[in-house]
């Protein structure tokens, strides 16, 4: 190719592409790229997602199966949004498992997305594959939708960088449209099921912590949030959209006030609430007994143990939280030193003398407690699960590395090794791309309370002055020619400071990175070409020194 531009001068090229003989990506494949495929019902990264215990959670999941196919028989108007609600731990993302997979081979399932705040995959904590991935599953639905949507794609390719309302018009509304006046064709029918949209976190498209933004406020995940909300009620209004929404999530303000049906009485259908219109012991004394049946046979224990009315005890305790009762069996059975009786007992005299007031969550509370105090060091414990979650990406064995005082101890299996009920730690063997995982949100709600947490409350910047800690020891230890890091922790470690939580902490801590350490990691960051990282701690100790130089200034 270079004997064309031999002798060639002032040589400007756009849109430059070489081809080998092969097509560019077919408009599906492009598709393909933008989804988040974590995000889908029956993913490999929801392979152990929540499901409804057989026979439990039959009556709520029938009513919105009904309503799926039904719809309102009372009302005149097609409502095709439903809102499902309860709080943390009443069972929202097992029953929207479950129900998915019972649409899905009913052959009734057009869409689903999963939103989790503590996936390491972003396509499933923000919204920008959003969209996409509804389009996606859609092409698979049928195969003339398929063919409307890929020639959608071809004819505005640039679709993906469009807004969500954009990009639900082109890729779903209009391939819906076409679709429907081929009247040759049996009429489209089935739910779209949204699950944990209150975890979605917003998509920032400018630098906040840049002087020059300054003037421009971040957006908050409430925004993002309400724009997914708004994008499937205009899609559920237009006429050629055939499936009903199911849209599960916490009660948050944003959810309330979207769906106040004082605010617009004929769009949504009557919510339904967990927590207020179903009673959920039923479901979990099935549950319990289920489970304390396969612990009996697996640890051999006698045909009376339980004790008689401890399943009533624990159901009363539950509040109509299945987390609670989930959390109860996994602390029995992880294997602890003591035998599941004399750890039934325990739970059993907690639940005892705390039950003091009527606040749903005081006995979740005393069980997170309870487990907590089984650490050795139960607030040293506490830092690290904070900090797991603030670098929810990284591989077990790189926070491992990062923050143990001694990277040749154990003490990742010393400070966690008693709360597997709490947390997913990966076998030694997968530890080094293995992600540690957390059974449920509400841990941190009750850790980030310090109304419910009391002694084991840690303020966040305690946590990211921690963080920074491990980060200026591992830099010290990599000066020593004598330790030899993996490849690895040396990328992970060139990207720490990028956390956006630690950029103020190099201000607060004690620990001061030596000059050689320093010059160490500058290298370091820029062989792995971590530009934000660099920029990001210039940044943060500047803002801090101007900080004091201005209250100087003041004082003088």
């Amino acid at each position: 190719m270079a004997r064309f531009f031999n002798r060639a001068q002032d040589i400007h090229i756009d849109n430059f592409q070489v081809f080998d003989g092969h097509s560019l990506a077919s408009p599906l494949e492009k598709l393909e790229a933008r989804i988040a495929a974590g995000a889908i019902h029956d993913s490999a990264e929801r392979c152990d997602a929540p499901r409804c215990h057989p026979e439990t959670r039959v009556a709520v999941q029938d009513d919105l199966y009904h309503w799926i196919v039904d719809g309102d028989e009372a009302s005149e108007q097609p409502r095709k949004i439903k809102w499902v609600t309860g709080p943390a731990g009443s069972g929202k993302t097992a029953i929207m498992g479950s129900l998915a997979d019972r649409c899905a081979v009913n052959g009734l399932l057009g869409a689903t997305f999963f939103f989790a705040s503590w996936s390491a995959s972003i396509g499933r904590r923000r919204k920008t594959a959003f969209v996409a991935t509804i389009a996606r599953q859609l092409a698979d639905y049928r195969e003339d939708l398929k063919r409307a949507i890929s020639t959608a794609i071809e004819k505005s390719p640039s679709v993906f960088e469009k807004n969500l309302h954009v990009q639900m018009e082109i890729l779903v509304l209009a391939p819906l449209r076409e679709v429907a006046i081929q009247s040759d064709q049996p009429r489209l029918q089935g739910a779209i099921i949204i699950d944990g949209v209150d975890e979605c976190e917003a998509e920032q498209y400018h630098d906040t912590t840049s002087t020059v933004s300054r003037t421009k406020p971040a957006r908050t995940n409430a925004q993002d949030q309400l724009e997914i909300l708004q994008v499937l009620q205009a899609a559920s209004s237009d006429l050629s959209f055939p499936f009903r929404i199911l849209i599960a999530s916490r009660p948050e303000r944003v959810f309330r006030e979207f769906f106040d049906s004082e605010n617009d009485p004929g769009s949504f259908a009557q919510k339904l609430d967990l927590h207020e219109d179903y009673n959920a012991d039923d479901d979990i004394i099935l549950f319990l007994d289920a489970q304390f049946n396969l612990l009996r046979r697996r640890y051999h224990l006698s045909s009376s143990w339980p004790p008689s009315g401890t399943i009533q005890t624990l159901v009363e305790n539950a509040s109509g939280q299945f987390i609670y009762a989930a959390t109860v069996v996994r602390f029995l059975d992880m294997g602890h030193q003591e035998p599941p009786k004399a750890l039934l007992e325990a739970i059993l005299k907690m639940g005892a003398a705390r039950k003091t007031t009527s606040n749903p969550l005081e006995q979740l509370d005393a069980l997170y407690m309870h487990i907590l105090e089984s650490s050795p060091d139960p607030p040293l414990s506490v830092r690290w699960i904070r900090a797991v979650n603030i670098m929810y990406d990284a591989s077990a064995f790189n926070i491992n590395m990062l923050l143990q005082t001694d990277p040749e101890s154990n003490e990742a299996e010393h400070l966690l090794g008693n709360l597997h009920s709490l947390i997913r730690i990966p076998p030694p063997s997968d530890q080094g791309t293995d992600q540690y995982r957390f059974y449920h949100k509400s841990l941190f709600d009750f850790l980030e309370d310090p109304d419910r947490c009391g002694k084991l409350y840690t303020e966040e910047r305690k946590i990211t002055i921690f963080i920074w800690d491990g980060f200026v020891r591992a830099c010290i230890r990599g000066c020593d020619t004598q330790l030899s890091y993996t490849e690895r922790f040396l990328e992970f470690l060139a990207y720490v400071p990028g956390y956006t939580t630690l950029n103020m902490a190099s201000a607060h801590s004690e620990a001061l990175p030596t000059p050689v350490s320093s010059d160490w990691w500058v290298s370091l960051a820029i062989a792995h070409r971590m530009d934000g990282s660099l920029s990001h701690i210039f940044r943060g100790v500047h803002t801090s020194v101007r900080t004091v130089l201005n209250l100087f200034e003041t004082l003088v």
